[in-house]
């Protein structure tokens, strides 16, 4: 429509504008331009309508092909949802038929199971006929039985169940005498085996402590500075470490001593930095030792976390990881403290896998178990339980805290893993070269072993060997034979274990000898 407006306006235009033209025109320059203008406008007239025309032709053509092309996708759309229609009502079609052979065969089936159900009624009621017909029967047969036996049934029952508890009494004890027999002659090899496994297994340190600490120096002239102006470096030193420095004839060299390492520690580190640095009075020796007990705390704290990440033992408490750091710088009875819980640690983990326990829990307990040893304060209580409270005190699970209060037996086991860490713990403490024992009484233990010996007949000499892990005992081959050397080894033996208090074993080991000789001339 556009198209058809847009030529008559257009002509309606060039009609105006000729009038005007010619009106001009025939008001200036007279009638011929007004009738050469009227020509011009026809003729422009008569193209805008041919032009409108021809327009009007074109649009109506496009509008016939929009039409078809329109028609033609709405017949697409109506044909694809009469097919969707279809396929929908086919499968409602199927599902009906579906529907209606599950109805015929449900049908069927509830047909088949009412003639089932009619047949179980009918088998029921036989059986119930049969079973009271069975049991008149039975009542028969017990009366006749009663009546033959002269005993009532009642106590019929009682007399055989009589007979048959004896009998089964007698056969469970036989079963568990035999068992017992078979353990006993098993449980102490395969104890054994675990043992000897467990030990094999682990790798051991052996690590002496003294309550001394030697402090070398490069001449003696350190020493008088160390000693400062009438003593008061040393006493500063003494009253900030509380360790006593006894400087002596010893060339190059002073001693530290002191019961508790930590504190020898501190004092030799601060010792160290002050003849290092050369400023020695008695302001820089509490600044020194201040900063030396700050480094001591953390190395504390690391050697804490080191251990417990090399054993695999997660979730410590930071508190019992400090407690493990702390046993670096104690020793018991010369054994370092930190080792031997290390120690007893991994024999554990490997003697509860061995027995198939929880080794990480056995573990746990094993390096805990002798935290006690290391306390804050100091407490009347024994180490085993003073290191069971801290146990529970921190979360520790319940058979970790038994462990550890009932590895010296102040507390009752109860669980397995008590009496692992206790048997580790003595295999730790109990080895040769583990713990430094004093001279006079390492010495009047081997002569005791020896005076047990001769105070048999018979015997001829005796020697305490391996640390006293073992006494040989020779004899006299006239007056003790083969047998007698049987029985008088363990008899020794027995005697050892009756009247002498000592860590691990002690193997006796009797030799005898017939010897000839002769002089050849």
């Amino acid at each position: 429509m556009d198209g058809i407006v847009l030529p008559i306006i257009a002509a309606i235009i060039g009609i105006v504008i000729g009038f005007l033209i010619a009106k001009a025109i025939e008001k200036s320059k007279g009638k011929k331009l007004l009738n050469t203008t009227r020509k011009e406008a026809n003729s422009i007239l008569k193209e805008a309508k041919i032009d409108a025309e021809a327009v009007k032709k074109d649009k109506i053509l496009q509008a016939k092909e929009k039409f078809i092309e329109l028609k033609s996708e709405h017949e697409k759309v109506i044909l694809s949802r009469e097919k969707k229609i279809s396929d929908v009502e086919k499968r409602i079609r199927d599902r009906e038929s579906q529907v209606a052979s599950e109805v015929d065969k449900s049908k069927r089936l509830n047909k088949s199971l009412e003639q089932k159900e009619n047949e179980f009624d009918k088998k029921l009621d036989f059986l119930e006929k049969k079973e009271s017909d069975l049991d008149k029967m039975h009542k028969r047969h017990v009366d006749m039985l009663e009546q033959i036996s002269g005993l009532s049934a009642d106590e019929a029952k009682k007399e055989l169940v009589t007979s048959l508890k004896d009998e089964a009494k007698t056969e469970a004890m036989a079963f568990v005498q035999t068992s017992i027999e078979e353990a006993k002659l098993t449980a102490e090899q395969e104890a054994r085996k675990v043992v000897l496994g467990t030990i094999q297994r682990v790798g051991v340190e052996q690590a002496v402590e003294n309550c001394v600490s030697v402090f070398n120096l490069e001449s003696d002239d350190v020493k008088g500075r160390i000693i400062g102006r009438e003593g008061r470096n040393i006493r500063a030193i003494e009253a900030a470490t509380g360790v006593e420095i006894i400087v002596d004839d010893t060339p190059d060299a002073i001693i530290l001593s002191c019961f508790d390492p930590i504190r020898r520690e501190i004092a030799r580190l601060s010792l160290h930095k002050l003849v290092t640095d050369g400023r020695i009075h008695p302001a820089r020796i509490e600044e020194v030792v201040a900063k030396t007990e700050k480094q001591i705390t953390q190395e504390i704290i690391q050697v804490g976390k080191r251990t417990v990440i090399d054993l695999g033992v997660h979730g410590l408490h930071p508190e019992l990881v400090k407690a493990v750091g702390r046993m670096k710088y104690r020793s018991s009875y010369g054994q370092n403290l930190l080792q031997h819980s290390r120690e007893v640690a991994n024999l554990c983990g490997i003697m509860a896998a061995e027995m198939g326990l929880n080794s990480k829990v056995a573990k746990r307990a094993g390096l805990l178990h002798d935290i006690g040893k290391v306390p804050n304060e100091e407490s009347e209580l024994p180490h085993a339980l003073l290191g069971m409270e801290w146990a529970q005190k921190y979360g520790e699970k319940p058979d970790v805290c038994n462990a550890i209060g009932a590895h010296h037996d102040e507390i009752e086991m109860k669980s397995l893993i008590s009496p692992i860490v206790q048997v580790c713990d003595a295999i730790s403490g109990a080895r040769p070269g583990a713990r430094r024992q004093v001279l006079d009484s390492y010495i009047q233990r081997l002569k005791d072993l020896e005076d047990i010996a001769f105070g048999f007949s018979g015997v001829q000499k005796a020697y305490a060997i391996q640390a006293g892990r073992e006494l040989r005992v020779m004899v006299e081959s006239t007056k003790v034979n083969d047998t007698k050397a049987a029985e008088l080894s363990f008899s020794i033996s027995q005697k050892i274990q009756n009247d002498m208090t000592y860590p691990g074993q002690v193997k006796v080991t009797v030799i005898r000898e017939t010897r000839a000789v002769n002089v050849a001339k």
